[in-house]
């Protein structure tokens, strides 16, 4: 069947194009590094850990999410039908889900390893946090694959009904009333969007008050401290994402207002935003580590030799 697509379709197509697909090429590179140090060194640390299971969710999210965006803009009768869309729904909401929160552990991995607090708690948390990140990663699959059980059971009671309503052959009339109930599902995200905000923000204004203390500590000792370094970039990294993830919850709001409006501007910015973030953050984690930031320099220095020898 031939596809009935607009000219503001083909140029959404084609834009989240040339963005999922540098985010995907992105992360898998984030994994494949990291996969390749672990069979060397046979074993990963808490940050490695963090980074590896960010990477393939924010991989799998691009692939699916393009997935669903480019099937319901070119072929929506090849992507509302069972289980096609259950699926799909199903495996971007496990992995967006999964992508928003690992986010956040890697923050609150950062506020504990570096801020300096004489809590007991907190000191505790320090001392155990290489035994409390795989749990932490656990608790937030669970947590992400239940709300994609939400999504799927959503998606299979949505299409039934819209099924039965327009009758067989007329999935192009489902596809425009899937969009108009999808309130749900952005209640969902919300949800998970607003518990790993939270806990971005108190790992941001936590460093942030850890880095000022040690700064008033330092300048009436007169000394320099490698600590103060370690708070600099560790701030960086969690201001960076803090910027972008203020500015996807205002999109996942702007989306949710307009998600029934059908084809305007505010969502088309939503989605060149949504698909460019899990990218550009994972190339600023790369540039804020040595290690992925040389190995990303020797690969791009080798192309670019055998470009010019060709």
């Amino acid at each position: 069947q031939q596809s009935n697509v607009t000219s503001y379709g083909a140029i959404t197509v084609a834009i989240i194009t040339l963005e999922a697909f540098p985010g995907m090429w992105i992360n898998a590179f984030l994994v494949c590094v990291l996969c390749v140090g672990w069979v060397k060194k046979k074993t990963l640390n808490s940050n490695e850990k963090i980074l590896l299971l960010l990477g393939c969710s924010r991989f799998w999210y691009l692939c699916f999410s393009w997935v669903y965006c480019s099937l319901s803009i070119t072929y929506p009768n090849y992507l509302y039908v069972q289980p096609t869309f259950q699926l799909v729904v199903f495996f971007q909401s496990f992995f967006n889900c999964s992508n928003l929160w690992v986010s956040a552990c890697l923050c609150v991995f950062y506020c504990i390893k570096i801020a300096n607090f004489r809590n007991r708690f907190f000191i505790y948390l320090k001392v155990k946090t290489d035994r409390i990140v795989p749990w932490l990663l656990l608790a937030s699959l669970l947590s992400a694959l239940a709300i994609g059980i939400i999504a799927y059971d959503m998606a299979v009671t949505k299409l039934s009904n819209n099924c039965n309503s327009t009758g067989q052959g007329h999935f192009s009339k489902v596809s425009g009333k899937m969009d108009e109930n999808f309130f749900q599902t952005y209640f969902i995200y919300g949800f998970g969007f607003v518990t790993s905000f939270t806990a971005v923000i108190c790992s941001a204004l936590l460093l942030l008050f850890s880095l000022w203390r040690h700064k008033c500590k330092m300048q009436k000792n007169s000394m320099n401290s490698l600590s103060m370094d370690a708070h600099i970039k560790a701030m960086k990294s969690i201001l960076s994402f803090f910027i972008m993830y203020s500015i996807n919850f205002i999109i996942l709001i702007l989306s949710l207002i307009n998600s029934t409006k059908g084809e305007n501007y505010v969502a088309f910015l939503s989605l060149l935003f949504l698909y460019a973030f899990p990218g550009v953050h994972s190339l600023i984690l790369i540039f804020s580590n040595p290690k992925l930031e040389k190995t990303l320099i020797r690969i791009l220095s080798c192309v670019k030799c055998k470009d010019c020898m060709r």
